[in-house]
């Protein structure tokens, strides 16, 4: 018993001396410039692609672009993703002054899909495209251009994302 307990004592003494120093480590800050676009256009609820891409977005810093020159007052980046397409100016100092975006046949949101059904429930979704358009005086505004058909005919119709009619 009395080896053990002298065997406990020693390991206390000794760790904490062999413990390593202290390093203080560089702050890292992270540029927010493009929060109000995110919290404008907040697709959260979209899929994973479109999300990511507008994240992407409003993350890219145009001022340490190959391109860029304190001259131009404007810069304008396209943003790929399969079946889609944002296009984003930023100004100077790297703000989104604009965007506009183009999505083809994604999973809409619940709300518009059930809009869909109940005032077309024989009607099939041939074709949708999400829009947005963003500006920095404007705010985001989305809409869902759908094309449904049922037997020959096919009609278009718009609708924003809580499932209001156009």
């Amino acid at each position: 018993m009395k080896k053990i307990v002298l065997i406990a004592l020693l390991i206390g003494f000794i760790v904490p001396m062999t413990a390593q120093d202290p390093v203080q480590l560089d702050e890292i800050f992270v540029k927010a410039t493009n929060y109000k676009y995110l919290s404008a256009v907040d697709n959260s609820k979209a899929p994973i692609p479109i999300w990511s891409v507008e994240k992407e977005a409003a993350m890219f810093d145009v001022t340490d672009s190959d391109v860029f020159l304190d001259n131009y007052n404007t810069y304008q980046v396209t943003f790929r993703i399969p079946d889609g397409v944002l296009v984003a100016a930023y100004d100077q100092n790297g703000e989104i002054i604009k965007t506009i975006e183009r999505y083809k046949n994604y999973q809409m949101p619940e709300e518009v899909r059930l809009a869909i059904k109940e005032r077309y429930p024989k009607w099939e979704v041939v074709k949708d495209v999400f829009k947005v358009t963003y500006s920095q005086k404007k705010g985001a505004d989305k809409e869902y251009k759908i094309k449904l058909k049922n037997g020959d005919e096919i009609i278009r119709v718009t609708i924003d994302p809580q499932g209001n009619f156009m």
